[in-house]
Formats: C-alpha cells, sequence, structure tokens
C-alpha cells in the first residue's frame, strides 16, 4: 500500500464504516515516514510489537460509524500484513542491522564529566 488512506479504506471494506474511522491508526504506523521517507520506516512500527503498541496508544478497541466494534490489534495486522506479506517482529528488523562502532560505544562516566569538587 502506497498510502495510509488506502489501508482506511482496506479497513472499511472488511469491517464496515468508512476511511475516517480508521485512517487515525493507519496514520500512526505510517508517521514514521516523517523521519526516514523510505520503506526502513517501517522497521519503527511494522511489527508485532509496533501492534501490541498501538493498542497502548488508541485502546484495545475502537468504534466504527456502523457502531461495529473493532480490536485495534487487527487494524494494526492488517496494516502491516498489507505492507510486508508477513508480521515481522522487532527482532527480525534489527538483525538486519549492520553494526557500526559508535553503536556499541562505552559512555563516558558521569563521574568524569561532572565536576566532583562542586559542591552545592
Amino acid at each position: 500500500m502506497a498510502h495510509p488512506y488506502h489501508h482506511a479504506v482496506s479497513s472499511a471494506r472488511r469491517w464496515g464504516g468508512v476511511p475516517a474511522d480508521y485512517q487515525h491508526v493507519h496514520d500512526w504506523f505510517d508517521a514514521t515516514k516523517a523521519h526516514l521517507p523510505d520503506f526502513r520506516h517501517r522497521a519503527l512500527r511494522h511489527h508485532a510489537e509496533g501492534i501490541f503498541l498501538a493498542e497502548d496508544v488508541f485502546g484495545v478497541t475502537l468504534t466504527n460509524s456502523d457502531g461495529r466494534v473493532v480490536p485495534v490489534r487487527w487494524v494494526g495486522e492488517q496494516h502491516v500484513r498489507e505492507d510486508l506479506g508477513r508480521i515481522p517482529t522487532a527482532a527480525d528488523w534489527l538483525r538486519e542491522l549492520t553494526p557500526r562502532s559508535w553503536m556499541g560505544a562505552v559512555a563516558e562516566r558521569l563521574s568524569e564529566t561532572l565536576d566532583v569538587r562542586a559542591t552545592p
């Protein structure tokens, strides 16, 4: 799918109501395009953990304009499957990262950055 609106149209066909009933959920899944406007944005929310996070953000269910109660998880699963063909885990995405030296660098010790002689 190219746009969250098309996902919302698909949701309305599947569970009734109108696309606007689902638009906010699909917009949330694709909001990460603002940071990385290619397919890699999906690594941030297009996985099983992202689907469960959507429940935390939007609630367990939504009620569409036809009065039907639809689990938000179903909407998230639909979005991810339409984009990827399956629901990966966050680990599936993370395994594909190429490790870089800065990713595992030892952080400066806080005591080395503070003047420990200073007293409040």
